[in-house]
Protein backbone atom coordinates (compact mmCIF):
# COMPACT_ATOMS: atom_id res chain seq x y z
CA UNK A 1 0.00 0.00 0.00
CA UNK A 2 1.43 3.40 -0.93
CA UNK A 3 2.61 5.65 1.88
CA UNK A 4 1.07 9.04 2.55
CA UNK A 5 4.13 10.96 1.37
CA UNK A 6 4.22 12.16 -2.24
CA UNK A 7 5.64 9.81 -4.84
CA UNK A 8 8.83 10.62 -6.70
CA UNK A 9 8.27 11.53 -10.35
CA UNK A 10 9.44 8.13 -11.65
CA UNK A 11 7.34 6.26 -9.10
CA UNK A 12 4.30 8.38 -10.01
CA UNK A 13 4.86 7.63 -13.72
CA UNK A 14 5.12 3.90 -12.96
CA UNK A 15 1.93 3.98 -10.90
CA UNK A 16 0.06 5.85 -13.64
CA UNK A 17 1.37 3.41 -16.28
CA UNK A 18 0.20 0.46 -14.18
CA UNK A 19 -3.25 1.96 -13.72
CA UNK A 20 -3.53 2.75 -17.43
CA UNK A 21 -2.47 -0.78 -18.43
CA UNK A 22 -4.88 -2.36 -15.94
CA UNK A 23 -7.72 -0.09 -17.01
CA UNK A 24 -7.14 -0.94 -20.66
CA UNK A 25 -7.06 -4.67 -19.92
CA UNK A 26 -10.15 -4.67 -17.72
CA UNK A 27 -12.22 -2.43 -20.00
CA UNK A 28 -11.31 -4.66 -22.93
CA UNK A 29 -12.88 -7.53 -20.98
CA UNK A 30 -9.57 -9.17 -20.02
CA UNK A 31 -10.70 -9.72 -16.44
CA UNK A 32 -8.20 -12.54 -16.02
CA UNK A 33 -5.21 -10.34 -16.88
CA UNK A 34 -2.46 -11.44 -14.50
CA UNK A 35 -0.34 -8.95 -12.63
CA UNK A 36 2.67 -10.06 -14.64
CA UNK A 37 0.87 -9.17 -17.89
CA UNK A 38 -0.29 -5.81 -16.54
CA UNK A 39 3.25 -5.00 -15.37
CA UNK A 40 4.62 -6.00 -18.79
CA UNK A 41 2.07 -3.77 -20.57
CA UNK A 42 3.04 -0.91 -18.25
CA UNK A 43 6.73 -1.47 -18.96
CA UNK A 44 7.68 -2.20 -15.35
CA UNK A 45 8.69 -5.21 -13.28
CA UNK A 46 6.05 -7.10 -11.32
CA UNK A 47 7.81 -6.04 -8.10
CA UNK A 48 7.08 -2.44 -9.03
CA UNK A 49 3.39 -3.30 -9.33
CA UNK A 50 3.41 -4.83 -5.85
CA UNK A 51 5.20 -1.79 -4.40
CA UNK A 52 2.19 0.27 -5.47
CA UNK A 53 -0.61 -2.27 -4.96
CA UNK A 54 -0.52 -4.98 -2.30
CA UNK A 55 -2.82 -7.26 -4.28
CA UNK A 56 -4.44 -7.57 -7.69
CA UNK A 57 -7.73 -6.65 -6.00
CA UNK A 58 -6.17 -3.41 -4.71
CA UNK A 59 -5.19 -2.57 -8.31
CA UNK A 60 -8.72 -3.30 -9.57
CA UNK A 61 -10.23 -1.16 -6.80
CA UNK A 62 -7.94 1.75 -7.67
CA UNK A 63 -8.81 1.52 -11.38
CA UNK A 64 -12.48 1.68 -10.42
CA UNK A 65 -11.87 4.59 -8.03
CA UNK A 66 -10.23 6.50 -10.88
CA UNK A 67 -13.23 5.85 -13.13
CA UNK A 68 -15.58 7.14 -10.44
CA UNK A 69 -13.38 10.17 -9.67
CA UNK A 70 -13.37 11.17 -13.35
CA UNK A 71 -17.13 10.77 -13.50
CA UNK A 72 -17.74 12.75 -10.31
CA UNK A 73 -15.56 15.64 -11.52
CA UNK A 74 -18.00 16.24 -14.39
CA UNK A 75 -20.70 18.30 -12.56
CA UNK A 76 -18.49 21.40 -12.21
CA UNK A 77 -17.63 21.33 -15.92
CA UNK A 78 -21.23 20.65 -16.94
CA UNK A 79 -22.58 23.45 -14.76
CA UNK A 80 -20.05 25.86 -16.29
CA UNK A 81 -21.23 24.94 -19.79
CA UNK A 82 -25.03 24.79 -19.47
CA UNK A 83 -28.07 25.41 -17.25
CA UNK A 84 -28.41 23.12 -14.23
CA UNK A 85 -31.30 21.07 -15.62
CA UNK A 86 -29.38 20.35 -18.82
CA UNK A 87 -26.23 19.63 -16.79
CA UNK A 88 -28.22 17.10 -14.75
CA UNK A 89 -29.48 15.40 -17.92
CA UNK A 90 -25.93 15.22 -19.30
CA UNK A 91 -24.63 13.77 -16.02
CA UNK A 92 -27.35 11.11 -15.92
CA UNK A 93 -26.24 10.04 -19.39
CA UNK A 94 -22.65 9.91 -18.14
CA UNK A 95 -23.87 7.64 -15.33
CA UNK A 96 -25.38 5.33 -17.96
CA UNK A 97 -22.06 5.33 -19.83
CA UNK A 98 -20.23 4.64 -16.56
CA UNK A 99 -22.50 1.70 -15.89
CA UNK A 100 -21.71 0.32 -19.35
CA UNK A 101 -18.00 0.74 -18.58
CA UNK A 102 -18.55 -0.99 -15.26
CA UNK A 103 -20.09 -3.91 -17.11
CA UNK A 104 -16.90 -4.10 -19.19
CA UNK A 105 -14.98 -4.38 -15.93
CA UNK A 106 -17.65 -6.58 -14.39
CA UNK A 107 -15.67 -9.75 -13.92
CA UNK A 108 -12.66 -7.89 -12.59
CA UNK A 109 -14.88 -6.01 -10.14
CA UNK A 110 -16.50 -9.26 -9.01
CA UNK A 111 -13.13 -10.32 -7.64
CA UNK A 112 -13.26 -7.50 -5.08
CA UNK A 113 -16.91 -7.91 -4.14
CA UNK A 114 -16.01 -10.71 -1.75
CA UNK A 115 -13.40 -8.59 0.01
CA UNK A 116 -13.96 -5.95 2.66
CA UNK A 117 -13.18 -3.24 0.12
CA UNK A 118 -15.27 -0.11 0.67
CA UNK A 119 -14.88 0.84 -3.01
CA UNK A 120 -18.53 0.34 -4.00
CA UNK A 121 -19.96 2.17 -0.97
CA UNK A 122 -17.51 5.03 -1.60
CA UNK A 123 -18.47 5.13 -5.28
CA UNK A 124 -22.19 5.31 -4.54
CA UNK A 125 -21.57 8.06 -1.98
CA UNK A 126 -19.43 10.06 -4.43
CA UNK A 127 -21.99 9.69 -7.24
CA UNK A 128 -24.85 10.73 -4.96
CA UNK A 129 -22.82 13.77 -3.87
CA UNK A 130 -22.17 14.69 -7.53
CA UNK A 131 -25.90 14.45 -8.19
CA UNK A 132 -26.59 16.59 -5.10
CA UNK A 133 -24.34 19.31 -6.56
CA UNK A 134 -26.38 19.34 -9.75
CA UNK A 135 -29.71 19.19 -7.95
CA UNK A 136 -28.71 22.01 -5.59
CA UNK A 137 -27.66 24.18 -8.53
CA UNK A 138 -30.97 23.44 -10.23
CA UNK A 139 -32.96 24.31 -7.11
CA UNK A 140 -30.99 27.53 -6.67
CA UNK A 141 -31.73 28.47 -10.31
CA UNK A 142 -35.41 27.65 -9.86
CA UNK A 143 -35.20 24.89 -12.47
CA UNK A 144 -35.45 21.74 -10.36
CA UNK A 145 -37.62 20.61 -7.48
CA UNK A 146 -36.11 20.71 -4.02
CA UNK A 147 -37.44 17.51 -2.46
CA UNK A 148 -35.29 14.81 -4.08
CA UNK A 149 -31.74 13.87 -3.14
CA UNK A 150 -28.93 12.57 -5.28
CA UNK A 151 -29.19 9.24 -3.48
CA UNK A 152 -32.78 8.80 -4.65
CA UNK A 153 -31.97 9.75 -8.25
CA UNK A 154 -29.02 7.33 -8.20
CA UNK A 155 -31.27 4.53 -6.94
CA UNK A 156 -33.84 5.25 -9.63
CA UNK A 157 -31.30 5.12 -12.44
CA UNK A 158 -29.33 2.31 -10.83
CA UNK A 159 -32.22 -0.12 -11.14
CA UNK A 160 -32.22 -0.07 -14.92
CA UNK A 161 -28.43 0.19 -15.19
CA UNK A 162 -28.12 -2.97 -13.13
CA UNK A 163 -30.03 -4.99 -15.72
CA UNK A 164 -28.04 -7.16 -18.08
CA UNK A 165 -30.68 -7.73 -20.74
CA UNK A 166 -30.29 -6.62 -24.34
CA UNK A 167 -31.19 -2.99 -24.94
CA UNK A 168 -30.68 -1.90 -21.32
CA UNK A 169 -28.59 1.13 -22.35
CA UNK A 170 -31.30 2.57 -24.59
CA UNK A 171 -33.86 1.97 -21.84
CA UNK A 172 -31.57 3.64 -19.30
CA UNK A 173 -31.17 6.71 -21.53
CA UNK A 174 -34.95 7.00 -21.86
CA UNK A 175 -35.39 6.61 -18.10
CA UNK A 176 -32.76 9.33 -17.54
CA UNK A 177 -34.90 11.66 -19.68
CA UNK A 178 -38.02 10.72 -17.70
CA UNK A 179 -36.17 11.39 -14.43
CA UNK A 180 -35.08 14.82 -15.68
CA UNK A 181 -38.60 15.69 -16.75
CA UNK A 182 -39.92 14.61 -13.35
CA UNK A 183 -37.32 16.69 -11.52
CA UNK A 184 -38.15 19.95 -13.27
CA UNK A 185 -39.53 22.62 -10.95
CA UNK A 186 -43.30 22.32 -10.76
CA UNK A 187 -45.80 22.01 -7.95
CA UNK A 188 -45.22 18.51 -6.57
CA UNK A 189 -46.10 17.05 -3.20
CA UNK A 190 -42.94 16.45 -1.14
CA UNK A 191 -41.19 13.12 -1.53
CA UNK A 192 -39.73 11.53 1.60
CA UNK A 193 -36.18 10.13 1.25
Amino acid sequence: MPSSRPLRADARRNREALLAAAREAFLAGDADAHVEEIARRAGVAVGTLYRHFDTREALIAEVYRQEVAELCAAPARLLAERPADEALRAFLLLLVDHSATGKGMGEALESIMATDSPVFDEAREDMAHALDQLLDAGVEAGLLRDDVSGRIVLRALGGICGMRSAGWENDARRIAAILCDGLRHTAHPPVRD
